[in-house]
């Protein structure tokens, strides 16, 4: 059974609303999803867990994904090895 959704208000900065209303669009979220997320995530431990997991990928992969960007920074100057002619 789900729960019934309670209104709330919150007083933010008009920056902070305009930052926050941006991220839920980037996500496809309207603003109260975006946020309730963002309240879950925090208070679960599932945003603290997404982050270690992600510091570990790039402790045991940064120095490939360091190589990776700096490859991708460089412009094309010509075909490049294992190109298709």
């Amino acid at each position: 059974m789900t729960s019934a959704k309670r209104q709330t208000q919150v007083r933010l900065e008009e920056d902070v609303l305009a930052a926050g209303k941006a991220a839920a669009a980037a996500r496809r979220l309207d603003f109260n999803k975006y946020v309730e997320r963002l309240i879950i995530e925090d208070t679960t431990g599932a945003r603290a867990a997404g982050m270690a997991a992600a510091q570990r990928l790039i402790d045991a992969h940064g120095d490939f994904l360091d190589d990776l960007e700096r490859q991708f920074d460089v412009p094309c100057a010509g075909p490049q090895p294992g190109a298709a002619a």
